[in-house]
């Protein structure tokens, strides 16, 4: 049995930048933490897994998932890209900078062009790694 725990950090009210996010440090902390309580909980009685798991903690990665407009609103200026359940003006995969939120739709922005991707639509998004 595999015990998986994703964690990241609060939203804040300004977009976050990839030096925001989880570090292989917080994810140790949390690890040892965590593990320790489950360890005083099993003693307890109290811990409702098998005695044989693995304990494994990680962040979302630099290319989460975006899950809705929180998100899109949290990552802008960050590189994404989107695949839609239905074209868009005869396209239906996009990738470029998140440039905010208006109106029920993405904006995101490719060179020159600018999309606008309704939230509805999209059936897939996932930031886009930058180095």
């Amino acid at each position: 049995m595999v015990l998986r725990v994703v964690i990241d950090r609060p939203a804040t009210d300004r977009p976050e930048r990839p030096e925001d996010g989880v570090g292989i440090e917080d994810c140790q902390r949390v690890s040892q933490d965590l593990s320790a309580l489950l360890d005083v909980e099993d003693e307890f009685g109290q811990n409702e897994l098998s005695d044989q798991y693995t304990l494994e903690v990680s962040s979302p990665g630099l290319d989460r998932p975006l899950r809705g407009e929180a998100d899109y609103r949290r990552f802008a200026g960050r590189l994404a890209k989107l695949v839609t359940t239905e074209p868009i003006a005869r396209q239906s995969a996009f990738a470029g900078r998140i440039r905010g939120v208006e109106a029920g739709a993405v904006m995101l922005e490719e060179g020159r062009k600018t999309h606008r991707v309704p939230l509805a639509l999209i059936k897939r998004a996932n930031l886009d790694v930058e180095f």
